[in-house]
């Protein structure tokens, strides 16, 4: 007994060093991407002599810390690995844009961080716009940005991860069929009879089997998006799951499935509400629409502010130590120590919501599923 408790001591123990490294790990990397942020921005000025950037220039010392978070929670055409003095050390990504004169790809290095104009094309604010010889956007502009950003490439290695994780679970019951799994292989089974005995068949129930394959690689792909989303260093750091076009596209796969597996009995209900006087329907009809367009509302919107916010949160406690710094040096040291041991709570708190986040997604999406093939049995007499 006191073996098993100084394992789970030790395990924890772990778990707190692992999880302060990354604190410790995201305030560096922030602290020097922000000030290298504000260098470059008077340096842009300084050299340029251009009236308008003057405005975006802060004063010395401070920090708009709003501007800072939503870039960092953004989404980008390179991948930020590292700022060294004023270097900026990034993994480009392929910008891939098709138009009248057919399809260009190169890197985004092109750009030089939005600084310099490629083939009549520039990053402007995270966003590639066509532009003239004088540098000025194009409003009129017709093109198709079909480039890779970092969550797309942030999905690419969450998919190869899941990829490798179930190709290896199934190959390890292949071997050893009547052995328990260890390791990572139990842990993956615990989860797949989890979502399979306490989601898919108290909510849908006889027909869950029809619907267990989506369920699980929608709670998956989720769950290690999630987690990828807490690791401050790549190939982590993407908010994929906190930008509202990926939960956008997720909820929408949910309401397709719902709406192609509904039987007789689920339109029934919401084109004519039973046991309801008919001329009640012309009021109940429309709200029993609103209903059905308003799930994949929920859905989107729930997993999309639940992890933004918690982002935001995690960053608002690192901008907390500039904006005190530039009041006083001492007040932004004291700040930094608080601000840590925070930002260390927020890290534990947010592994718990990562697995809630996937785990609420996919059990609103069962329920779903169960009310679109629920039979409905009524009896003459009622």
């Amino acid at each position: 007994m006191q073996s098993s408790n100084k394992k789970i001591f030790k395990r924890l123990a772990l778990t707190a060093i692992l999880v302060s490294a990354i604190g410790f790990w995201s305030f560096q990397s922030f602290a020097n991407e922000t000030a290298t942020d504000s260098l470059t921005e008077q340096q842009l000025v300084t050299e340029n002599h251009a009236e308008d950037h003057v405005a975006e220039v802060h004063e010395e010392g401070k920090v708009d810390a709003g501007k800072l978070i939503m870039e960092h929670i953004a989404d980008a055409h390179d991948w930020h690995i590292a700022t060294i003095g004023t270097a900026h050390i990034s993994i480009p990504l392929p910008v891939i844009i098709k138009d009248a004169n057919g399809v260009k790809v190169f890197l985004s290095s092109a750009f030089h961080h939005g600084h310099e104009s490629f083939e009549g094309y520039a990053l402007k604010e995270g966003k590639i716009v066509a532009v003239d010889a004088n540098n000025q956007i194009i409003e009129d502009a017709d093109f198709l940005d079909l480039s890779i950003t970092k969550n797309v490439a942030a999905m690419f290695i969450a998919v190869f991860v899941l990829c490798w994780l179930m190709l290896r679970v199934a190959a390890h019951y292949t071997k050893n069929n009547n052995k328990a799994p260890k390791g990572i292989n139990n842990l993956i089974e615990t989860l797949i009879l989890f979502i399979r005995d306490e989601i898919a068949k108290p909510s849908i129930g006889p027909k869950y089997e029809k619907f267990l394959p989506y369920l699980l690689t929608i709670f998956f792909f989720i769950f290690i998006n999630n987690l990828f989303g807490l690791v401050p260093f790549f190939p982590g750091g993407a908010n994929v799951t906190g930008n509202i076009a990926i939960t956008l596209v997720l909820a929408i796969f949910t309401f397709v499935i719902t709406s192609f597996s509904g039987n007789k009995s689920y339109w029934g209900h919401i084109f004519m509400p039973p046991g309801v006087p008919k001329p009640l329907w012309i009021l109940l009809v429309p709200i029993e629409i609103i209903g059905m367009l308003n799930k994949p509302i929920v859905l989107m919107i729930r997993l999309f502010a639940n992890i933004t916010a918690g982002h935001i949160i995690i960053l608002g406690f690192f901008s907390l130590i500039f904006i005190f710094g530039a009041m006083n040096q001492y007040m932004g040291l004291g700040v930094s120590i608080l601000s840590v041991a925070f930002t260390t709570f927020m890290s534990f708190l947010e592994l718990l919501v990562a697995f809630l986040q996937a785990y609420v997604f996919t059990l609103l999406s069962s329920l779903y599923f169960g009310s679109a093939v629920e039979e409905h049995h009524h009896e003459e007499h009622h």
